[in-house]
C-alpha cells in the first residue's frame, strides 16, 4: 500500500512561497510544487488555529466538531476532548492502519491509536503529551529535550533570541521526526512546525515596507528573518521527503497550512464600540462605576505600563512579573463587569466574532427567538458605521452569518456574526478590552496576523504533476487522505475527496467509496487541571490569542 506523509505548517503562506520557490530559496517545496499540485487551501471561519486543526482532523465544519476558538463562553480552555467528532487518526487506526501524529495542535491529551502522537499546542508543560506514555524517553540523551513550543517570548530587542529560538525548535522537531519515522512502522505520519505562525506575527514588519510600523533599519537588520526560517522548514521537508522514500514503496505527500499570513496594523476594542453603540452594558454597583471612570480617563493598567515604558522606567514594570501584568490588564474590566440582563450583543475571540446574547445559550441571555432576527440586524447596522478615528475610513468589508458557515449539533454555540475587518489587517481584542479606545495599539507588539487562505501541495503517483488546483478546503483535507489511503468516506464529512487534484488514471483505478456512520463520539470531555490551564492561558496571551 502506498504510503501517506503529511506536513503541518502553520501559518504558512503562498504570498512568500511562491516568490521564495521562484528565487531558489525553497527548493524542496518547489520541486513537490513543481511535480504535483498546489493551491490556495480556504481555512475555517474565523481563520484561527484552534477550530482550523479539528476541522483539518475530522473534515467537519465547528458544528459539527464543537471546537470553535481556544476557548468556550465559560472561558474554560478548549482540549482534544473537546472534540465531538472522529478524527482521522481513529479512523486510519480502526482500519488497522498505523498512524504517527507530531505536534498537531488541539490534539492534548494524547488519544489511544493504532501508532503514536506527540500533542502540539495546548500541551502543559507537565503533562503526558505521547501515547504511548513515555515515547520520547529513549530518545531524549541523544536528541535532546523534546520541545512543543518556543521558550522565547517575543518583545522589541530580542529579535535575534527569538529567531534562535525558533529555528531550533523547527530542527529538533525535524531530527525527532526523523527518528520516529525510522523506528516506528508507519502508513501515515503527520509532523507539524509551529514557528512560521509564532514568527511571522512577530517580524511581518520586517518584511512590509507598507507596514505602518515598518522600520527600514530594523528591516535591514532582520529582514531576512522569515526566509531563514522558511528555509529551515523547507530543509526538514526535504530531509523527512528523503528518509520517507529510503523505507521504500510509494508515497503520497501533502503539505497543508491551517490559514494563512498577512499584516497586522491595529487592534479594534469591539466591546468598547459595542459598548458605546448601546448594545453592551456595564453594570450599575460603585465599584464598577469606579473602574468605569478611570477606563475611560485612560488610567488602565495597560496604558499605565505603557507609559512608564515610554517614560524610560522600564526597571519598575519589569519588577511587576508578566504574567502578573497580563492577569491585572486583561480583568482590569472583564466580562463579569457587564449587565447582562440589558446586553444585547458582545465581542469574545480576536478575528472578530460577534455573539448575540440569547436566551437559552448564554448564561444570562435576554434576546428571545423572535427579537433574535431584529437584534441581529440592529448589530450589524451599528457595525456597518464603524470608522477609523484618524482616517474616517469603515473598518468593516464584509459581515458572514454564523448560520451560514457552520451547520451541525453544536451550530448554536459558534458566533452569530463572523466580522472581516479591513482585510484582516485589523483584529479584535479577544477578551472585554485593554483600554478605552475602539482603535487601539497592538500591545504585544504583533504585526502579522491569519488570512483565510493558507497553503496545500499535494505530490506523489496520485496527484497531477504540474498543475494549480482551486477551491481547495481545509475540510478536504481528512477525506483525501482516506481517500489515499484506500478507505470509503464518511458521509458526516463536510468535506469532500479533491478529486480535481488527482490523476484521472489513478481515480479511475480508485474510485470513491462511502460509508454511513454517526458522527457523536460517547467519550466525556475532559478538563485540565487548574496549574495545567494556567500555564496554558499564559502561553496563548504571550501569542495573543486571549489579550
Amino acid at each position: 500500500m502506498t504510503r501517506t506523509l503529511l506536513f503541518g505548517l502553520d501559518g504558512a503562506t503562498f504570498d512568500l512561497i511562491r516568490p521564495w520557490v521562484t528565487e531558489g530559496h525553497l527548493p524542496h517545496l518547489g520541486a513537490l510544487m513543481a511535480d504535483g499540485v498546489s493551491g490556495d487551501l480556504a481555512s475555517t471561519l474565523p481563520p484561527v488555529t484552534s477550530p482550523a486543526w479539528p476541522s483539518f482532523m475530522t473534515g467537519m465544519n465547528p458544528g459539527k466538531h464543537s471546537v470553535f476558538d481556544f476557548i468556550r463562553g465559560d472561558m474554560s480552555l478548549v482540549n482534544a476532548t473537546s472534540i465531538r467528532a472522529p478524527t482521522i487518526w481513529h479512523i486510519l487506526s480502526e482500519a488497522g492502519l498505523r498512524v504517527g501524529v507530531m505536534n498537531v495542535p488541539v490534539t492534548y491529551p494524547p488519544q489511544p491509536l493504532n501508532g503514536f502522537m506527540i500533542s502540539g499546542l495546548l500541551s502543559p508543560s507537565s503533562g503526558e503529551i505521547t501515547y504511548p506514555p513515555g515515547l520520547l524517553a529513549p530518545y531524549a540523551a541523544e536528541l535532546g529535550a523534546y520541545r512543543v513550543a518556543l521558550r522565547v517570548q517575543y518583545k522589541e530587542g530580542n529579535e535575534e533570541a527569538f529567531l534562535a529560538d525558533a529555528l531550533d525548535l523547527i530542527e529538533t522537531r525535524g531530527r525527532y521526526a526523523i527518528r520516529l519515522m525510522r523506528d516506528h512502522p508507519w502508513d501515515v505520519f503527520m509532523v507539524h512546525f509551529i514557528a512560521l505562525d509564532n514568527l511571522q506575527h512577530a517580524f511581518w514588519k520586517f518584511i512590509d515596507p507598507t507596514h505602518p510600523r515598518y522600520r527600514p533599519e530594523a528591516a535591514r537588520a532582520h529582514g531576512d528573518s522569515l526566509l531563514r526560517a522558511y528555509r529551515q522548514v523547507d530543509t526538514q521537508v526535504g530531509r523527512l521527503v528523503e528518509q520517507a522514500r529510503e523505507l521504500g514503496g510509494a508515497l503520497n505527500i501533502i503539505v497543508m497550512s491551517d490559514h494563512g499570513f498577512g499584516p497586522l496594523h491595529y487592534i479594534l476594542n469591539l466591546n468598547i464600540y459595542l459598548l458605546n453603540q448601546g448594545l453592551l452594558h456595564l453594570k450599575r454597583d460603585p465599584w464598577t462605576r469606579f473602574k468605569a471612570a478611570l477606563f475611560r480617563a485612560g488610567l488602565t493598567p495597560a496604558n499605565v505600563y505603557h507609559w512608564l515604558e515610554r517614560l524610560g522606567l522600564q526597571n519598575i514594570v519589569a519588577r511587576v512579573s508578566k504574567r502578573s501584568r497580563n492577569r491585572v490588564v486583561a480583568r482590569f474590566l472583564s466580562f463579569q463587569d457587564v449587565d447582562w440582563s440589558r446586553t444585547l450583543a458582545y465581542s469574545m475571540g480576536h478575528v472578530g466574532q460577534v455573539y448575540i446574547n440569547r436566551r437559552g445559550r448564554e448564561p444570562h441571555g435576554t434576546v428571545t427567538e423572535a427579537e433574535y432576527e431584529a437584534v441581529r440586524e440592529r448589530v450589524v447596522a451599528a457595525l456597518r458605521r464603524l470608522t477609523h478615528p484618524q482616517t474616517g475610513r469603515p473598518l468593516l468589508d464584509r459581515v458572514i452569518y454564523g448560520s451560514e458557515v457552520t451547520s451541525g449539533p453544536y451550530a448554536d454555540q459558534g458566533p452569530d456574526l463572523h466580522l472581516v475587518l479591513d482585510g484582516y489587517r485589523c483584529i479584535t481584542f479577544p477578551l472585554f478590552a485593554t483600554d478605552n479606545r475602539v482603535v487601539t495599539r497592538q500591545i504585544r507588539g504583533d504585526s502579522g496576523c491569519h488570512r483565510e487562505n493558507g497553503v496545500f501541495i499535494g505530490h506523489g503517483p496520485a496527484f497531477r504533476q504540474g498543475d494549480q488546483v482551486q477551491d481547495s478546503r481545509i475540510i478536504d483535507l481528512a477525506p483525501t487522505i482516506l481517500h489515499l489511503m484506500g478507505q470509503p468516506i464518511p458521509d458526516d464529512m463536510d468535506g469532500r475527496v479533491l478529486e480535481a487534484a488527482l490523476r484521472p488514471d489513478w481515480l479511475a483505478e480508485h474510485p470513491v467509496q462511502h460509508t454511513t456512520r454517526s458522527s457523536e463520539l460517547s467519550s466525556q470531555e475532559n478538563q485540565l487541571s487548574a496549574e495545567d490551564a494556567a500555564e496554558i492561558e499564559a502561553r496563548l496571551r504571550a501569542l495573543g490569542y486571549l489579550g
